[in-house]
């Protein structure tokens, strides 16, 4: 890669832009810790994660207590695609102006690996998704708790018949897609070209959400973000879901890096260049 070429090829871009590049974000801003907008955030992940969570653990619980006595029943697995797309997509729209809707440490970790928040704001997102989603799961079994227990709580495992590797791939590739899509969504040259149409960027992420499940359900019940995974695993509390859990963080995790790369290294590599570049010689 040519460096100087792809960065001139930046400053090209940006004399021509109808968009605003921003800088990159610092990895510590201490007058961030000062500011009430820091603390909105976090509350909007908490909540936004503890309704996405008990929203879909319900679904997931109704449809396997309905299966039990009804084969032709519930809502079935396109209906539980459904619910996580269909969550995502109103509980992104609803924050992304707060916080950025992240609700996932995945996203969380791409957004940090691409300079887009500092790390106490990551830090602090990943605590408060992870509380939520445990909240959330805790809300559900509190409500329904024979149900809860009976049909998994809405944890992750892997599906007999699938090993390790198979569960591991599936979730790095379906979060792979996720991220990708966030990416290229909240890119700003596409929100300023899209700007007339507010709601087109969670759309796709909540579509990407809803085709990576219907993939992936019948692999591991598809995680892609690690405190849906967390929260399911600390309420229902079972040896076999502990077993499982590590592929639910490390395959978003490999996942996310993959897709911020791959986007901001490879498809958008004289912005990124242009950008670190001008945050570097104009702090």
């Amino acid at each position: 890669m040519d460096t100087d070429t792809d960065i001139e090829e930046g400053v090209r871009d940006q004399e021509n832009r109808d968009y605003e590049q921003p800088l990159a974000a610092p990895l510590i801003e201490p007058m961030e810790l000062a500011k009430w907008s820091f603390y909105r955030a976090i509350m909007a992940e908490f909540v936004a994660t503890f309704l996405f969570l008990y929203i879909t653990v319900l679904t997931i619980i109704g449809y396997k207590n309905r299966n039990d006595s009804d084969q032709c029943g519930g809502v079935g697995l396109l209906g539980i695609a459904w619910a996580f797309g269909g969550m995502i997509f109103v509980l992104v729209y609803n924050t992304s102006g707060i916080s950025g809707g992240h609700l996932n440490p995945a996203v969380t970790f791409a957004m940090l690996l691409a300079r887009k928040v500092t790390m106490p704001r990551a830090l602090m997102y990943v605590l408060a998704q992870c509380s939520g989603a445990t909240a959330g799961c805790c809300m559900v079994k509190a409500l329904q708790k024979t149900y809860y227990m009976d049909h998994g709580g809405g944890a992750n495992e892997l599906t007999h018949g699938y090993n390790k590797a198979m569960g591991l791939g599936a979730e790095i590739i379906g979060t792979f897609i996720l991220v990708y899509t966030v990416l290229s969504t909240t890119d700003p040259k596409r929100n300023a070209r899209d700007s007339h149409v507010p709601v087109l960027a969670p759309l796709p992420i909540g579509f990407a959400v809803f085709m990576v499940h219907l993939a992936t359900i019948p692999i591991t019940g598809t995680g892609i973000n690690p405190a849906r995974s967390f929260g399911a695993a600390v309420i229902y509390n079972n040896k076999k879901i502990w077993a499982d859990h590590w592929i639910f963080w490390t395959g978003p995790l490999i996942g996310a890096f993959g897709a911020e790369y791959y986007y901001e290294h490879i498809l958008r590599a004289h912005l990124t260049l242009y950008r670190d570049h001008h945050h570097i010689t104009h702090r």
